[in-house]
């Protein structure tokens, strides 16, 4: 599986991004996935996960209330809608697919694909 992250930019501080991210190969329905962020000086982070069926979504709890992470399973595509977006939203943003078992989804090492980033910038 191929992930490629879209939709990043520069944004003032309680303004709205969405982010999609799409799959090419196959078994994308398949996958769980997650969105993670990172900073240039810090580990990667989670962010938001969504299980294959679409059916169960998590969230880390600076993001419960404001990002909204959805899946279309006919298009391939993951999206993470992030609105009301603080300074400390700022950083890149990588989507992820794999197979983690339900007490890992948030632990990076348990994805296999990874997309190349796509980089939100919040003015204060």
């Amino acid at each position: 599986v191929q992930l490629q992250a879209s939709g990043g930019g520069l944004v003032q501080a309680g303004g709205s991004l969405r982010l999609s991210c799409a799959a090419s190969g196959d078994g994308f329905r398949s996958y769980d996935m997650a969105w993670f962020r990172q900073d240039p000086e810090k580990e990667r982070q989670f962010v938001a996960g969504i299980r294959r069926s679409g059916g169960t979504t998590y969230y880390t709890d600076s993001v419960k209330g404001r990002f909204t992470i959805s899946r279309d399973n006919a298009k391939n595509t993951v999206y993470l809608q992030m609105n009301n977006l603080k300074f400390e939203d700022t950083a890149g943003y990588y989507c992820a697919a794999g197979r983690p078992v339900l007490s890992a989804m948030r632990t990076p090492g348990m994805y296999m694909y990874w997309g190349q980033g796509t980089l939100v910038t919040v003015s204060s």
